[in-house]
This record gives structure tokens, C-alpha cells and sequence, in this order.
């Protein structure tokens, strides 16, 4: 069905928009911006500053409205005609008499004020040719900053009460935690000291407040707007897939705020995607290659650690599980690709998984049939959303906003399976479902208009994962990594007889296989990292790289370009945000890659003249890999080649391509 429009004239223009639009909207449809403080496109309208006040000769009747109207709260009407600040001197002198009255009290403090530089305050005024003040009072003033949270501050004395930041509060994310107080000329911006404005979502209010009365703890006083480079990106904290904006000065990322994509976040963030601002502290990052000598690590050159990392991963040659990969989360999917492919092709290995807790068979069989059905849209028209073994508030933020969207309008009702009573499920309405998820999924009677969402918490609970399987309602698996669904589609994921991440650690700890990992946190690997000889690619000195025989150092996702998929799988785009100078971890593979496949050439070849080395007073064992051969193997930059090998001495045994010895 057509949506219904009306129409009417803005400036002397003639536009059609939809039934109910306000007439700010209509006017930014043509090209007209009207002046606003506090309207904003994702809050319900309020008509609070005034500021957008516009003329009105005909309210499409036949009569007009004797006074200027805010325009941000007047919907459009047949035959209307509009006059902005752009066609009405009326209009216009009606604007600058508000913004005369919002600066009386506010503080002349631009040139230390964060906002100073983006301050809609500061343009309009500007616009409104107010260069001096008739006020000659003496300024209201309030103890300056209060911190309402651990992440922001307030200086009241800058607020002109357009209540953006409480209607953010209680209309977009349901923590009421702040709201206007007092009255009259001592209204301002209160909060409780009992309860803070601890919400997940509170960044959000510094980014739209207007005029700088709200700022970030961590980008107070750090910089300027004409300071910054400005790179829009994906965000890699979960798999929500938000886009964001990264600020950085100098090289140093000052800060993030949130982009706008209307299909994914619309056009706000959590605060973990918000104010993790990199990924490792410059004092904590790997900057040069390291190799375990005498159990201690030690700074090595690029060929030295590639040359080691090769000699312990080679024995992987031949097809066997002798070398078990372990990914993470936390990578672009064209990185991820590479492990992958590098895994199959260079190790001829199938024990390759991207999961760092614990799985089950139950799981790995379903996320190979794992497929795209649910989109961030569907969730606002489902009749039902099912949440299994996940919260959507500490798993997927934004998965989190756009369920209590739909909640508030009354159109969803939000179920919970092996969930424990909590803010979230309140603020959801939802209806805790006791028993395992497995015998309530089968009660549920779900239909087509249903939409399970489940966690990674779901392989812990037998039966549920299969039954999910065979519902008629469609469904999508959110995992808590932003690079989870990215590996999955680039095939880090055990196929035939390939081991787990279970598997992996098992074979690891009773030493039968190596480890090459990423910068990855593994649970109760401590005794695999014991026994096994393990390569890391990291860039922080945490974690696995504290316990790896060889550490390769890579760039930080901050430095890199590439492509994160959200759980929607919908790929969102990675760009640099601060230069870097360290190798990715597919270029680091790449070079790990030629130094394999020239030593195994090498060995092929001169596997017969082994026992001839044993004799030489410059042989010695290997002590990192175990394999005896010279102590020099031949570098990447200059693999031996074919064209001119040593020749052999004549032998009676022939040799395989794994340098086995065979009767003639």
C-alpha cells in the first residue's frame, strides 16, 4: 500500500512528504535547515529550546497562525505554507531573540570548551548576528565539572534544557538515571548519587548534547576538532557491527563517537565500543619478533623468528594433525581467510578453529549449517523474539536498542530461556521461561513470525542447538567476538576429522601436535602452552604471547584495513585509523608461508646428505623444533631452488617426500 502524502510550500517551494511529518523534516527534505537545539531525528519530538520557531501564514485552512511555531513538533498539514529564517524577517528575528535569551546565562568559554569548534550553539549564534550582549547581570554559575558517571561530566552552567540527554535516557534505552529538576530559572540537568548514570549507552549523551555540557572524561581538554582525522570504520568489540567514527591526533586515537547507519545502529554505540580507544597500551605492544631461549623471550630478527616458527610447524607436512590452529575472534575476515587457507594448504591440516572456550560436537555441526535469516529490521516486526542462553544488553548492545524499540511500541513480546531475573529482562517486559532451553523451545509452539536469537552460552546446555535446528521460527547464532562470524564464513572451522579447539588443547597437552595461535585468550591452556611448541602472532605482551616459543608481532586492528561481519552477516568495512608499520597477520603468514615451503624443498632434496651434517663440527640439534638438521637452514628472502641443488651421494634407499628412508 502507497504511503499517503501531503503537500505543501516551504520558502515558496512546493514538496510532498508523508503523512505526519513535522514540518523540520519537511524542510531538511528540500535543503532548508532550520535551527534546532532540541529535536533530533532518533528522539520523539519536545519543542524545548524554541530555537526552530518559523512562520506560519497559512496553517492550510485558510488561516494563519499569529505568532511564530516550533517546527519541530508541527506536523504538516494539505495546502500549509511555511516561511523559514531563509524567506521571513519575522521568522528570523523571532530565532534571534531566542538565542539572545539562551546566552544570558551561559558561559563565554569557548575557547576551553570541548564542543568549541562542532558547537550548534556556537554556529547558530554566530548566524544569528548577535555579536553583542544587552545583558549586564551577573551570570548563573554552579560548581564545575560534576561527574555523573565514571565516563562523563557536567557543567550545568552551559545547558540551555533541551533535554536530549534524559530523553535519550528514558525513550532509547530505558535507564532513567538522569532527568531535568527544580524549576524556573533553577532547572537543570539532576541525577541521583545513589544510583549514577551507570548505563551501557551513556557515551551517547555526550555526542548529541549541543552545547558542551556534557563531555567525555577521556577526550576532555585532549583536542580540537581542526586537530583531528576523522576515519569512519566498523566497530570491533562485538558482533553487533556498528559503525563508528574514529578521531585521531597526532597518531594517538583521541576518540570515538558513533556513525550513522540506519540498517545496523542507526546512529548510536555502546560505551565499550565508544571508549576503548585502542587495543593494547603503547607500553604493553610486541614491536619486534621473539624467540624462547633457556625459557626466556627474547628479541629476535624477522628471519631468525621466521626460520624458528617454520622449523616447529613443518611437521604438520604430509596431512596429518600435526599442527592445530586456534584463531580467535578478534579478526578481520580477510586475516581469518589467511589462517585458514595457510592452515589447509601450508600445515595440511583440518584442526583449525576460531573458538576460545569450550564447544561441543553439537555446536561445530551447527554453525556448519550456519546461514543468514534474521536482519536488525526483522526483530522489530517479529511477533515473538526468543533469547536463548544470551543477553542481548551485554552480548550485542545494539541487538539490545532495537528489541525495546519494537517492546515500547507494543508490537514484541521478548522471551528469555536460561536467563536469571535483571535490569535488561525489566526493561524488555520480557517472560523468563523456566526448565532447560531444549524442553521449553519444544512447548513454545514458535511459528514463521518467531525469531530465536542464541548465544554461545547454548553449546554449554546438550539438545538445545539440534532442537533449534528443526523449528519452523527462523533464527540467528550472535557470538560475543566481532570477528566470530567472519572467521566462521572463511572456514576456521573443523571440517571431516579436524580437531576442536577441545581436541586441539588435548592433543597439545599430551604433545602431539604444535599450536599456531593468534593473539587470543585461551581457557585452561595453560598445560597445552607447556608441552606444545606454540607460535603466536600478537601485539601485546599478555596472555598467549607470555607463554609462545615464537611471538610475530602484527598490526593492531586500528592500523589495518579490512572487513568485519556482524551477526546479521552483513559486512561492515575496516579502515586505518592511525598509522602503522607492523605486517598484518596475513602478511605475517604469507611470509611464514615462503620460509616453510623453502625449507621443505630444501629438506626434500637433501634429506639423503642428514646423516653427512651429523659428522660436521658447525651441526647441531635443533632445540626449538626437535628436527636435526644444520643450524643454518636456508632464509626466506633466499630459498634454495631446484635449479642447482647439492648433489646427493649415491645411496641404496630411496626416500619419500616426507624424507622417510624406504628399502630399495
Amino acid at each position: 500500500m502507497s504511503e499517503e502524502l501531503v503537500t505543501l510550500t516551504i520558502d515558496d517551494r512546493e514538496v510532498s512528504v508523508p503523512k505526519g511529518t513535522t514540518i523540520i523534516r519537511a524542510a531538511e527534505s528540500i535543503g532548508v535547515y532550520i535551527p534546532r537545539f532540541c529535536d533530533h531525528p532518533g528522539l520523539a519530538p519536545r519543542g524545548s529550546c524554541r530555537q526552530c520557531l518559523v512562520e506560519i501564514p497559512d496553517a492550510g485552512n485558510g488561516r494563519g497562525f499569529p505568532a511564530p511555531q516550533a517546527s519541530c513538533t508541527m506536523t504538516v498539514a494539505p495546502g500549509m505554507i511555511v516561511k523559514t529564517q531563509m524567506t521571513s524577517a519575522k521568522a528570523k528575528a523571532a530565532q534571534a531573540g531566542i538565542m539572545e535569551l539562551l546566552l544570558i546565562n551561559h558561559p563565554l568559554d569557548c575557547p576551553i570548551c570541548d564542543k568549541a569548534g562542532e558547537c550548534p550553539l556556537q554556529n547558530q549564534a554566530l548566524l544569528a548576528e548577535r555579536v553583542e550582549s544587552r545583558f549586564d547581570g551577573v551570570k548563573r554559575r554552579y560548581e564545575k565539572p560534576v561527574p555523573i558517571s565514571s565516563q562523563l561530566l557536567l557543567d550545568r552552567e552551559r545547558c540551555v534544557l533541551c533535554a536530549r540527554c534524559t530523553r535519550f535516557a528514558e525513550e532509547i534505552v530505558g535507564d532513567p538515571f538522569i532527568s531535568l529538576c527544580e524549576r524556573g530559572t533553577h532547572q537543570q540537568v539532576g541525577f541521583s548519587g545513589e544510583q549514577p548514570f551507570e548505563s551501557i549507552f551513556a557515551g551517547n549523551v555526550v555526542q548529541i548534547c549541543p552545547v558542551g555540557a556534557l563531555t567525555s572524561v577521556q577526550y576532555r581538554f585532549n583536542a580540537r576538532p581542526f586537530d583531528l582525522v576523522s576515519v569512519d570504520t566498523t566497530c570491533e568489540q562485538c558482533a553487533a557491527g556498528c559503525a563508528l567514527r574514529t578521531d585521531s591526533r597526532h597518531g594517538t586515537i583521541r576518540r570515538r563517537l558513533a556513525g550513522v547507519n540506519p540498517e545496523v545502529n542507526g546512529e548510536w554505540s555502546c560505551d565499550k565500543g565508544r571508549f576503548t580507544l585502542a587495543s593494547v597500551p603503547a607500553e604493553q605492544r610486541i614491536t619486534t619478533p621473539q624467540i624462547r631461549e633457556n625459557g626466556t623471550l627474547r628479541p629476535a630478527s624477522w628471519p631468525e623468528a621466521l626460520s624458528a616458527a617454520a622449523d616447529g610447524l613443518a611437521g604438520g607436512y604430509g596431512g596429518d594433525a600435526k599442527v592445530g590452529v586456534l584463531t580467535g575472534g578478534n579478526l578481520t575476515k580477510e586475516n581469518a581467510a589467511a589462517y585458514a587457507s595457510f592452515a589447509r594448504e601450508v600445515l595440511h591440516t583440518d584442526s583449525i578453529d576460531f573458538r576460545t572456550r569450550q564447544v561441543s560436537d553439537e555446536e561445530t555441526a551447527f554453525l556448519r549449517q550456519q546461514a543468514p535469516q534474521v536482519t536488525y529490521a526483522d526483530l522489530e516486526t517479529a511477533a515473538r523474539v526468543v533469547c536463548v542462553d544470551f543477553d542481548p544488553e551485554v552480548d550485542a548492545p545494539i541487538v539490545f536498542l532495537r528489541l525495546f524499540k519494537a517492546v515500547t511500541k507494543g508490537k514484541l513480546q521478548v522471551l528469555a530461556l536460561g536467563a536469571q531475573p535483571g535490569r535488561t529482562w525489566e526493561k524488555l517486559r520480557a517472560e523468563l521461561v523456566s526448565g532447560t532451553p531444549k524442553q521449553a523451545l519444544k512447548e513454545l509452539d514458535l511459528t514463521v513470525d518467531d525469531i530465536i536469537l542464541v548465544g554461545e552460552r547454548a553449546a554449554a546446555t546438550p539438545g538445545t542447538l539440534d532442537t533449534i535446528s528443526f523449528l519452523r521460527a527462523k533464527w540467528a547464532w550472535i557470538p560475543s567476538h566481532a570477528g566470530d562470524i567472519g572467521a566462521l564464513e572463511a572456514g576456521c572451522l573443523p571440517q571431516a576429522d579436524g580437531l576442536t579447539v577441545n581436541g586441539i588443547l588435548n592433543a597439545a597437552m599430551d604433545g602431539e601436535i604444535a599450536l599456531l595461535t593468534d593473539d587470543i585468550e585461551l581457557f585452561a591452556a595453560e598445560g597445552a602452552l607447556a608441552k606444545a611448541f606454540t607460535v603466536s602472532l600478537a601485539n601485546h605482551k599478555e596472555g598467549i604471547a607470555t607463554a609462545a616459543d615464537v611471538v610475530l608481532p602484527t598490526a593492531l586492528v586500528e592500523e589495518q584495513a579490512g572487513t568485519l561481519v556482524n551477526w546479521e552477516h552483513r559486512a561492515g568495512v575496516v579502515n586505518p585509523a592511525i598509522p602503522g608499520t607492523l605486517p598484518t597477520a596475513a602478511e605475517v603468514l604469507a611470509r611464514l608461508q615462503a620460509v616453510i615451503e623453502a625449507y621443505r624443498a630444501y629438506t626434500r632434496e637433501d634429506d639423503a646428505d642428514f646423516e653427512d651434517y651429523e659428522d660436521d663440527d658447525d651441526y647441531e640439534a635443533d632445540e626449538v623444533s626437535g628436527f636435526e638438521r644444520p643450524e643454518e637452514p636456508p632464509a626466506a628472502a633466499a630459498p634454495p631452488t631446484a635449479a642447482a641443488p647439492s648433489e646427493p651421494e649415491a645411496s641404496d634407499a630411496e626416500t619419500t617426500s616426507e624424507g622417510e628412508e624406504v628399502p630399495a
